[in-house]
């Protein structure tokens, strides 16, 4: 049987963009990526092979991250976020529903890794 808190891949990679109309252009236009969704002016979603990409326009800073984040996918987050919290790693933010989409809800939990980069874990569970 397989542990519901191991990580399986990678589900999404954010990246930040200065502007979203060029970065878009260029991801889904020039690269090729499937263009899937846009929730608001500065957040746009592609598809890379099994992997999401987010493009995320800065909140409250003035220049864009120069690192992605990456999204851990797991079976089961709080199971995850338990077993992974429990080896020390520091917790940003809990297990908790940032999307209900039509089918399933997208939930995402929040780590600092030694750098204080963000790393993310993501499950997508039916409704």
């Amino acid at each position: 049987m397989t542990d519901p808190a191991a990580i399986t891949g990678i589900a999404q990679i954010a990246i930040s963009v200065k502007d979203m109309g060029p970065a878009l252009a260029f991801y889904r236009d020039v690269l090729g990526l499937t263009f899937l969704f846009q929730p608001g002016p500065g957040l746009a979603f592609l598809q890379c092979g099994d992997t999401r990409l987010m493009l995320a326009t800065p909140n409250n800073e003035k220049e864009p991250r120069s690192d992605p984040i990456l999204y851990f996918r797991v079976a089961d987050i709080r199971a995850a976020y338990d077993q992974i919290r429990a080896r020390g790693a520091k917790p940003r933010m809990e297990p908790h529903v940032v999307a209900r989409l039509e089918t399933r809800d997208v939930w995402l939990a929040h780590f600092d890794d030694p750098d204080g980069h963000v790393v993310s874990l993501m499950s997508e569970a039916p409704r």
